[in-house]
């Protein structure tokens, strides 16, 4: 046995590389999932520590691996605390109601389908600028025809904001976090008129000209695609149809909305495929120059200035270092795809942005990455090639297989759901992709300063039509999607690892993956989910049934409702789920302040839940308003036990229970936490 060990490790020797960013992700996601935020002294040790192990690793050359392991899984939780305290900013800690005055840096579009303006330069009625919010973002309801959104425009409007909410479940997905490293202070939303103050002041160029590109491409084509051309060249999604998106996410097809790797390879590859091909005809340059490097450089050229006009979201960013990293090895003379890319990029991203690793975009994209490239090394070889006319359907129908395989578990985690029919839309969808819709949209730019654009569009409209007719005619199909019930928090981690294990570890060493993987898999299938859910609010609840889980109302904290639906692994919507019936329920839920007033008692409820402060005393557990501002939403198991959103979370920087680090915090022994 111990030979075969060393056999094996032998084996791992020269790939070691490969486990860096696994390595510092285990520290990012070690930092994030802390009960609170470390102390100065706390970090000092860490940061000690992380330079001892550096040290030793480069000293002690028979533990080497061992140590710079060490190293770099603190040294990534050291960068998750410096980036967290890195974007400290004011959050609003209350109910607003009043004047908001602040520029347009953002237009998207929010989940009722409201236009959502995210604004900056924010002022905020009788309320200094060292407590005002450096962000906050205002969904328009209403009638709002007296002014058109752009980018710069300075607009004042009344509405009400509220701080970033917490996680919807104890457990569950926390926006608090999210808006921190957005430095997004307040939510909101006006049902009045938002007027205009000030004209563009023009300190968003880049910003301006994506405007102004989404509306030149609505302009060249029909609602029906232009919402979706807008979203894939520069990331507007404000016009998306949402009964198209609604089909997209069916049929495993959203991900073509996302700019990411597969438009960023696309648009690349279709430049580098491109300039050496104009090169080939022109023979004195083709044996003089270096045209594969040149074609390289055009490519990375060509990368980054899509980055800037789609936004340079971090779907975007990641795919952007992907392809630089891979034509840097064209640059380079050395094989431009591999794991070892694959660990270059996503270590530079995690340096840049280690947060990332806790959203599923990050989590997705390298795995359907990682899963492409272990994959088709693997198959090199060991199958026969196909006839050379089918070779791009096989290759379209194993990287579809492969990806969906890779990104099922992440899609099924935090979307709660597995597409039935993603294979056969991915096939049928993703060559129209890039057979005719990158290309299109390159020669629509192409043919611009020609006058000849719409040609352009014209292709792309084509394209996306059918695409659009693909996912609607698969959605449409019976039960195109299973609802998956949400694992525990330490599932998908243990499944994460014995994914990676048996993708990068070589050998028969590989194998030893599989065990993690299986055993995440006994695990959520055993998954426990709460009895009785209750909102920060204390505005909705939910009771679980034979049926399902059962709502207390059939509207109102939609986004709670759908959220705990979608985590029970239940379709169905809020007003059916208010329909159900509860028998013997031990929870009574009292909405109201004159409601509240004329109950006596309990009514014979073991749990009161109100969303009104309730000072009385009474015979049973009560969880009114103030209570559950302290604790954030509550889940209540079948044998008593109680867990809320706070204990899940812990004092950190984002839900106000700790302090940001300065340079006086290290000449003071404070241990961090909120300002009295």
């Amino acid at each position: 046995m111990w030979d075969w060990l060393v056999r094996q490790w032998g084996l791992q020797r020269g790939y070691l590389p490969n486990w860096v960013p696994v390595l510092m992700g285990c520290g990012v996601v070690w930092y994030f999932g802390l009960p609170r935020e470390p102390s100065v002294a706390e970090w000092s040790w860490l940061l000690g520590a992380a330079l001892l192990a550096w040290v030793l690793g480069l000293v002690l050359s028979g533990w080497r691996p061992l140590w710079f392991m060490v190293a770099l899984a603190i040294s990534g939780a050291l960068l998750a605390g410096v980036e967290a305290n890195r974007f400290a900013a004011p959050q609003l800690t209350f109910r607003y109601y009043g004047p908001i005055v602040g520029r347009i840096v953002q237009i998207d579009q929010s989940q009722s389908g409201a236009v959502r303006l995210t604004l900056d330069q924010v002022v905020l009625e009788r309320m200094g600028s060292d407590r005002t919010p450096e962000r906050v973002r205002v969904s328009l309801h209403g009638d709002q025809h007296w002014m058109v959104p752009e980018i710069g425009l300075r607009v004042g409007l009344t509405g009400h904001l509220s701080p970033p909410s917490g996680p919807v479940e104890p457990g569950g997905y926390d926006f608090q976090r999210s808006a921190w490293f957005d430095r997004l202070g307040a939510v909101g939303y006006t049902r009045t008129p938002a007027v205009v103050i000030a004209l563009p002041d023009r300190s968003h160029p880049v910003a301006a000209f994506r405007h102004h590109l989404s509306e030149v491409i609505r302009a060249h084509m029909p609602d029906r695609t232009g919402g979706f051309a807008a979203a894939i060249i520069t990331g507007d999604r404000s016009t998306l149809d949402e009964t198209a998106v609604d089909a997209l996410r069916a049929t495993n097809l959203a991900h073509l909305l996302a700019i990411s790797g597969l438009h960023m390879g696309l648009l690349t590859g279709l430049v580098f495929g491109g300039a050496r091909l104009l090169f080939a005809l022109f023979p004195l340059v083709a044996l003089r120059w270096p045209t594969r490097k040149i074609a390289a450089v055009l490519a990375i050229a060509a990368g980054a200035g899509y980055l800037v006009v789609s936004g340079a979201s971090v779907a975007t960013q990641r795919a952007f270092v992907m392809v630089t990293v891979m034509f840097i090895a064209v640059l380079l003379d050395r094989r431009a795809i591999s794991i070892r890319s694959v660990a270059v990029a996503a270590t530079l991203i995690l340096i840049a942005a280690p947060q990332e690793v806790m959203g599923p975009g990050f989590q997705m994209s390298f795995a359907a990455t990682v899963a492409l490239v272990a994959g088709f090394q693997a198959m090199r070889g060991r199958f026969p090639r196909a006839p050379k006319l089918l070779r791009p359907l096989v290759g379209v129908i194993a990287s579809s297989a492969l990806a969906g395989l890779a990104t099922a578990p992440f899609s099924a985690a935090h979307f709660n759901q597995i597409s039935h029919y993603g294979l056969i839309a991915n096939v049928l969808s993703v060559p129209m992709m890039g057979a005719v819709v990158m290309p299109s949209a390159i020669a629509a730019l192409v043919l611009a300063p020609l006058g000849l654009e719409w040609i352009g569009f014209a292709l792309m409209d084509f394209g996306l039509g059918w695409i659009l007719t693909v996912a609607e005619t698969v959605a449409s199909w019976p039960e195109p999607v299973t609802f998956i019930v949400s694992p525990a928090r330490t599932t998908l981690g243990l499944m994460t690892v014995g994914g990676l294990w048996f993708a990068i570890a070589r050998g028969h060493f590989r194998l030893v993956g599989l065990a993690p993987i299986a055993l995440s898999a006994v695990l959520w299938s055993q998954t426990e989910r709460p009895d009785i859910l209750i909102s920060d609010t204390g505005g909705l609840v939910g009771v679980m049934t034979a049926e399902g889980r059962a709502l207390n109302k059939p509207k109102g904290d939609g986004f709670s409702a759908e959220n705990w639906l979608q985590n029970d692994g239940d379709g169905a919507a809020q007003a059916v789920a208010a329909g159900r019936i509860v028998a013997n329920s031990t929870i009574l839920g009292i909405s109201g302040k004159r409601s509240l007033e004329a109950l006596q008692g309990c009514d014979g409820a073991r749990y009161l839940v109100t969303n009104q402060p309730d000072a009385g005393k009474r015979p049973c557990e009560t969880f009114d308003l103030n209570r559950l501002r302290k604790s954030g939403s509550v889940a209540i198991y079948e044998n008593g036990r109680v867990e809320t959103a706070r204990q899940i979370t812990g004092e950190r920087l984002w839900n106000g229970g700790a302090a940001p680090l300065t340079f006086s915090s290290f000449g003071s022994n404070r241990q961090g936490g909120p300002e009295p």
